[in-house]
This record gives structure tokens, C-alpha cells and sequence, in this order.
């Protein structure tokens, strides 16, 4: 029976990704321990996805990190049929076949959704040692496309569009929905930036893995990465993903965070049920270990406060880069505020009223529950104050709000606006999102 992909994920997904802290080096520990921490601080909130993100599959996999990031032509763990499977060592339950299945089994039992990362393509390992590929009579070099490679990981040539280029991405599938798996992060895929010329020249394998989850029998989030996507192909993004990134990778610099207000500006009416424009993992907490540099964020507390604002307001996935176990009570607390958290729903329209290079607002209006909110964004380095009046912020919103108050939404505070003018001061990078009631 074919499944509606918008409904595997009603709302934007929250959960926890490994890149951030990790890089390429986590293991089965790590990710237990960050589901334990998931399941008992944060799943009330929504937040109910694991994520073992790049190189699960490959033996050794950090241990030149002064030299590479990803090892070239490391050994890969691989099943008979060109499938990769998870480096037995740092994921000692995959052992003897098992896959990813027990530990999936163990997080769903707390609750909680799996997802892994893939590249998109085959094996170049496979393809070398022309091994079968499962329910084809091709083998891998005959289904690989040498000329289709990642300019930044080594592992994988590109699949053909070919009816057994197909059963490969089915077999694949066929295997990840026997794990459990609840959500894929494909890489190399939204844009294959190495091809200047030609950057969207993975299409038919993005509708080769929609083809395969559709079959597989189990509602399976496709993600896409990397950024930035192309605005020129939301339509395809639209009709064969859940999320795809908007941006390259995004780290914990005012920035990339400041110029994330421009993309969240292009893409703001391509955010629907089921279809999700992605500004990238949080970069809170604690980052980099696997990097070599373990370090707490560089964004100051009011940055924290404006990325958790836009991602929500904007209707953002949100993953959290941090190592969970080692979160501070303040990151907790913008964590699992059920007043921002709220606005990560279709019924939440957001308009934008203003955006320059010193500050930005936005509206946003919930259709069903008939709430008005307004954000203030001060994007410059000092404080700056903001006077917003009355007529054009009603003037935003689909039907007539009357409001005698302004409910400050990260502070919890009321504070009375019966004049024809809002007036504020924000701090340098901070922000304002009142309720108007």
C-alpha cells in the first residue's frame, strides 16, 4: 500500500544528532547514554529522535583525525549484498548479522525513534570487488556511477537511474525497515555541490530512496543534506522528502546564525505538514569532542535565545548537536520551553514585517487556536531599541486581533500595550516574541 509521506512526521522533528559532539567517532555507549538522558529530561517535550550520524559503518573510524576527517579507503563493515552495516566494534549488539536492530529495539522501548545517516550511492568497495547486489543480477560496478562521487567523503560512488540502480536502493531499504529504522539522513544528495555546473545531479537518487521507503512497508523520515538547497527545486524537495537543509553546516557563529534570517526569509511559505525546510542542527551545550576540541558553544545565552526563536517560529527541525549528558540546566531550560516549542506547527503561519542588517521582525499568527505573536530581533552588537506600531503589526495577521497585553514568551512576563506603538530595548543578538492577548 502506498504511504503518504507528509504524515510520517506532522510536525517539524525533534530530536538528537551525533555529528556535532561525536563527529565520526560515536558508539554504541554514547548513544544509549544520550537516549536514557533524551527519555527522561526531554521526551515530554517532543523531542524523541536518535540520531547516529556519518561513518557508523567504518572500522577505525576517528582514529587519523589530524589528517582526515574521514579516512580515504578505510575498511568498511559490509554484508554480502553491498549493504553497510554497523563497525561491530563501536556498536558491539550489531555483531553476527544483528544490524542496528537491538539497539533500535532498546530506543523504542524507551519511547523514543531511530534514525541513522547514509551517502547516497553504493560502496566504492563493493563496486572494486563487483559484489551482488540483492534481487539483481547486476553487480555493484555495473550499478556504481564512477563518475558521481562526494568531493568530501570517500566511501561511495553514485547509483545509476537505472531499473537496477532501484532494487539497490530497495534492498537497502528493505534492510534499514527490518532495524526499525524510523528516519534517514541522506548526505551528498540535497545539493552535490562538488558539480558547480549541475548541483542538483542526484535527483533521481532522491526519488529512488522516496521510491524504496514507499515500499518498504514503514513510515521512514527522509531528511536531505547538505545545503544549500535550491529554491528553484522546493517543488521536488516538496514531493520527495520530509527536510532538507537550507544551508551548509551550521556552527555556532553570529554569522552564519545572523545570515540565517535571509534563508529562513526565501524559504518561509515552502514550510507545510509533512515538508520541512531544515536551518541545521543546534549547536548548543557541549560540541567538538570528536573534532579533537571538546568546548562549550561560542553563542552567548541572547544568541541561543534568538536561533531556538527563529528555528521554532520559522518551523525548523530541531536536532540537538550537544552531548546530552553534560547539559547545564540554563540549555535545558531553552530546551523545553513549551511556549517557544508551540509555534513548530503548520497551523502557525509566519509573515515577515521587516529584515535589514540591524534588526528583523516577524509575526506569527496560529490558525486554529486564533494566537497572534510578534518577534523582535535585535541583529546588530549593541542594544538597540524598537518601536513597532500598532497599525502595522495588526495589519500583518489574517483576521483582527485586539490585545490589551504582551506576554514576553522566553521570560514568562505580562506587561500592558494600550498605546498605538510597541516600544522595547533588546540587547545586542537578542530577542523579544511576545503573545498578544
Amino acid at each position: 500500500m502506498k504511504m503518504n509521506k507528509n504524515q510520517f512526521c506532522p510536525l517539524p522533528p525533534m530530536g538528537w544528532n551525533s555529528y556535532d559532539y561525536y563527529d565520526t567517532t560515536v558508539d554504541e555507549e554514547a548513544v544509549r547514554n544520550n537516549a536514557k538522558y533524551m527519555a527522561q529530561h526531554l521526551k515530554d517535550y517532543g523531542w524523541n529522535y536518535i540520531v547516529i550520524d556519518i561513518q557508523w559503518y567504518a572500522q577505525g573510524a576517528g582514529t587519523q583525525r589530524d589528517k582526515h576527517q574521514y579516512i580515504p579507503f578505510s575498511q568498511l563493515e559490509m554484508d554480502s549484498y553491498s549493504r553497510l552495516l554497523p563497525d561491530p566494534e563501536r556498536f558491539p549488539s550489531s555483531k553476527n548479522g544483528a544490524g542496528f536492530k537491538p539497539l533500535a529495539d532498546d530506543i523504542h522501548n524507551l519511547g523514543l525513534k531511530f534514525g541513522i545517516h547514509i551517502m547516497r550511492g553504493i560502496p566504492r568497495i563493493a563496486a572494486h570487488h563487483h559484489t551482488p547486489v540483492l534481487g539483481c543480477s547486476l553487480t555493484a560496478n555495473e550499478i556504481a556511477d564512477p563518475s558521481s562521487i562526494c568531493g568530501w567523503n570517500p566511501d561511495m560512488y553514485g547509483v545509476r537511474n537505472t531499473e537496477e540502480g532501484q532494487r539497490y536502493y530497495d534492498s537497502l531499504l528493505e534492510l534499514y525497515a527490518s532495524w526499525g529504522v524510523d528516519f534517514i539522513k541522506c548526505d551528498d544528495i540535497c545539493n552535490t555541490n562538488m558539480y558547480k555546473h549541475n548541483p542538483y545531479s542526484a535527483k533521481h537518487e532522491i526519488e529512488m530512496l522516496a521510491h524504496a521507503i514507499d515500499k518498504c512497508g514503514r513510515p521512514i523520515v527522509l531528511s536531505l543534506s547538505p545545503g544549500p538547497a535550491l529554491i528553484e527545486q522546493s517543488f521536488h524537495y516538496e514531493k520527495y522528502a520530509n527536510m532538507w537543509r537550507i544551508t551548509d553546516d551550521f556552527w555556532d557563529n553570529w554569522d552564519l546564525l545572523k545570515d540565517m534570517f535571509h534563508r529562513c526569509a526565501l524559504w518561509k511559505d515552502h514550510v507545510k505538514e509533512g515538508c520541512y525546510p531544515d536551518c541545521d542542527m543546534l549547536p548548543l551545550g557541549y560540541l567538538g569532542k570528536g573534532f579533537g576540541h571538546e568546548r562549550q558553544t561560542r553563542f552567548t545565552q541572547a544568541e541561543q535565545r534568538t536561533m531556538m526563536t527563529l528555528w521554532c517560529l520559522f518551523g525548523s527541525p530541531l536536532m540537538i548537536g550537544a552531548e546530552l549528558t553534560k547539559l547545564d540546566s540554563w540549555t535545558l531550560s531553552l530546551l523545553t520551553n513549551d511556549a517557544i516549542l508551540n509555534l513548530r506547527t503548520p497551523h502557525c503561519k509566519p509573515a515577515l514585517l521587516e529584515l535589514n542588517d540591524c534588526f528583523s521582525i516577524w509575526t506569527v499568527y496560529n490558525e486554529i487556536e486564533k494566537n497572534a505573536y510578534v518577534a523582535l530581533f535585535n541583529l546588530r552588537d549593541t542594544e538597540m531599541e524598537f518601536s513597532v506600531s500598532r497599525e502595522e503589526l495588526l495589519n500583518s495577521f489574517p483576521e483582527n486581533i485586539d490585545f490589551t497585553q504582551l506576554k514576553e514568551l522566553w521570560a514568562g512576563q505580562l506587561k500592558p500595550c494600550t498605546d498605538a506603538v510597541i516600544c522595547t530595548s533588546i540587547a545586542a543578538h537578542d530577542t523579544c516574541i511576545y503573545q498578544l492577548l
